[in-house]
């Protein structure tokens, strides 16, 4: 398969900037892993200008873990979001992704909890999902007779869906997944075109694994989605997804979609070409890191019943 590696305009200015702000900045997964992760958040706080304004921002505990309650402006009272991080397992934040989820609960026009977990590899599989499912049972208990979506990006949607797997008779509403990780096939057609980038790599990804779910672990449809049965991917609520253009993860979700579509299911699925993984952090630069989340958004309302 070929793929266009060519960047959209936004795009090309945004990755200009970075290689003129990062010159010099080791790649944080070459690291120990806690230097590594402080690097990120500092490098991430550049996403997270101008925040949004919110009708309510209320610090909260979700299974154990700090989370934050963000509540928009306009609350159509039908829905409520877990928001779960990514980070490749080990790195980010509920900070890292502040704007970005103040942003999706904007266009949901519904609350959205943004929880932090443990992370890798002090604390490898499962115990971020261990603190994930706590997490969504917490959230279940405090959000009433709310329509509940589950929601993440990248390690997070990896997680949102081995969530949903583990425990589908608690299963959200909806669950909208962005860019995820749903396999470890390092040889697939958009690791090869990817492989160095621009932005993720699969080295980067092999480090990601290694600290997560190292050796045969990486068989565990908990880990690795892709490896679910049929029966169990059908069972699973209504999802969107979206894909960015530019990824190596793109064939996961690529591969992910053809498995549901041959099941006779209907999610919706969006691609957003010409982008790098993790674009819908770079709203305030990216006007298609704004139109996946709204598109997100609407996709939830939709999904509800929402106006």
């Amino acid at each position: 398969m070929t793929y266009s590696a060519i960047p959209t305009p936004a795009m090309e200015k945004v990755l200009a900037r970075l290689a003129e702000e990062d010159r010099g900045v080791p790649d944080p997964t070459t690291l120990p892993s806690a230097e590594g992760r402080a690097l990120a958040a500092r490098t991430n706080r550049r996403w997270n200008q101008a925040l949004p304004e919110m009708a309510e921002i209320i610090p909260v505990e979700v299974g154990g873990c700090a989370a934050t309650r963000f509540v928009p402006p306009v609350d159509a009272g039908k829905g409520a979001i877990l928001y779960i991080h990514g980070g490749g397992w080990a790195f980010c934040s509920k900070e890292t992704h502040e704007r970005m989820v103040r942003l999706l609960a904007i266009a949901a026009e519904c609350p959205v909890v943004s929880t932090d977990y443990r992370l890798a590899p002090e604390d490898p599989f499962p115990a971020g999902l261990d603190d994930c499912a706590r997490a969504w049972a917490d959230f279940r208990a405090g959000e009433g007779d709310r329509a509940l979506g589950i929601s993440g990006d990248s390690a997070g949607a990896n997680l949102a869906l081995a969530l949903m797997l583990r425990e589908p008779a608690v299963a959200p509403a909806a669950a909208l997944l962005f860019y995820g990780v749903y396999g470890a096939d390092f040889g697939s057609p958009s690791y090869i075109a990817f492989a160095d980038g621009p932005g993720l790599t699969r080295a980067k990804m092999q480090r990601y694994f290694d600290w997560y779910a190292p050796g045969a672990v990486r068989e565990d449809p908990l880990v690795a989605p892709l490896q679910a049965s049929d029966a169990a991917l059908a069972a699973l609520p209504p999802l969107h997804l979206n894909l960015a253009g530019l990824d190596p993860l793109r064939s996961d979700t690529e591969r992910l979609v053809a498995r549901l579509a041959a099941l006779g299911r209907t999610d919706s699925v969006a691609a957003f070409e010409g982008v790098v993984h993790g674009f819908m952090q770079m709203s305030e630069a990216l006007p298609e890191a704004r139109a996946a989340i709204e598109t997100a958004g609407r996709a939830f309302r939709t999904i509800i019943g929402s106006p």
